[in-house]
């Protein structure tokens, strides 16, 4: 049931063969950007660009040839790998490289701003191989900006590696790219009643699951119970995976579980820890699928918008004698 549920996330699909055996070829880009059929995916600021038309999204990628000036200021490229969409522009086998473009490329590539979109827009309207290269490339460009020195000796670090990996010139260490593990829980009490709390960051009747980054030496099960206590005050038990989903916002995989309350919580002790969550709310089914109920959920793009439809979707169970 995981598999199914995780397969059908907007930003788990993907249709590319990452061919992490050609990382490791010296000459990788320099034979890639000669092959006429290698695709680049120019990124800007966190944007792709949209190829025409517009009613049909798909993403714009490049014959190395339209991109004569090469990478950017910055010469990052990664390669991602190669297309197994049989219904794409490009043949099954197309090798793709991310390139990073800087203002100025940008600006000549495409001077319309509107067309350079963002993942969490159009995750869901795009092909599972142009959603999976776009989530790719947001997470491993997100570690390059963040990581470009050595954890050890603080120096400049070399790319390598297809771009997968940074080498250390003074003390030969090498540096791989990092994913932030984080829970998210659908919490539901004996009324069959779901949990949702408002971030401070968000507009007042924005609501989300709760969710936290796991912590060193924690089990992903104890990371649910230990971040819904302290978000909450209250206490879960039987913790059930249910799916994950990489969240590249900028660096995390969301690790969605289901869980109820333990034995001799009740529901109205809510505590919102008044730093991160500042309001928490149980939420009947009718509720939620109340459209005019003024209460905004989260993006379709997102794990939690998945586990709360799921929620809805399943027959409604109240404990016995309420």
């Amino acid at each position: 049931m995981s598999f199914r549920f995780t397969a059908r996330l907007p930003l788990s699909r993907h249709a590319v063969d990452r061919d992490n055996d050609a990382r490791a070829r010296t000459d990788l880009f320099e034979t890639l950007w000669a092959d006429a059929g290698t695709r680049l995916l120019p990124l800007w600021h966190g944007k792709a660009l949209l190829a025409e038309p517009l009613t049909e999204p798909r993403l714009l990628l490049l014959a190395p040839a339209e991109l004569a000036d090469g990478p950017g200021a910055s010469g990052l490229q990664v390669y991602l790998g190669r297309s197994l969409d049989p219904d794409a522009t490009e043949p099954v086998g197309t090798p793709i490289i991310a390139v990073p473009l800087d203002d100025e490329q940008a600006e000549a590539l495409e001077p319309d701003e509107t067309l350079w979109v963002g993942l969490r827009d159009y995750a869901t309207l795009l092909s599972d191989r142009d959603t999976g290269i776009f989530t790719e490339s947001l997470g491993i460009l997100h570690w390059h900006e963040s990581h470009p020195h050595c954890p050890r000796c603080g120096a400049a670090t070399d790319v390598t590696t297809g771009g997968w990996v940074r080498h250390c010139p003074v003390d030969g260490s090498q540096v791989f790219p990092r994913t932030d593990a984080a829970v998210i829980v659908l919490i539901t009490d004996d009324q069959d009643r779901v949990l949702l709390g408002s971030n401070a960051m968000w507009e007042a009747n924005r609501y989300s699951l709760l969710a936290g980054f796991v912590e060193p030496g924690e089990s992903f099960e104890s990371a649910v119970v230990r971040e819904v206590f302290e978000e909450s005050g209250l206490r879960v038990a039987d913790p059930v995976y249910h799916g994950s989903q990489p969240w590249p916002f900028p660096a995390s995989i969301m690790v969605g579980f289901t869980a109820r309350l333990a034995d001799g919580q009740h529901s109205s002790g809510l505590v919102p820890d008044g730093t991160e969550i500042l309001d928490l709310r149980w939420f009947s089914r009718a509720e939620l699928s109340d459209s005019e109920n003024g209460i905004m959920l989260p993006g379709a793009s997102s794990i939690a918008r998945a586990l709360i439809d799921d929620w809805l979707a399943r027959p409604a169970t109240v404990s016995p004698g309420v």
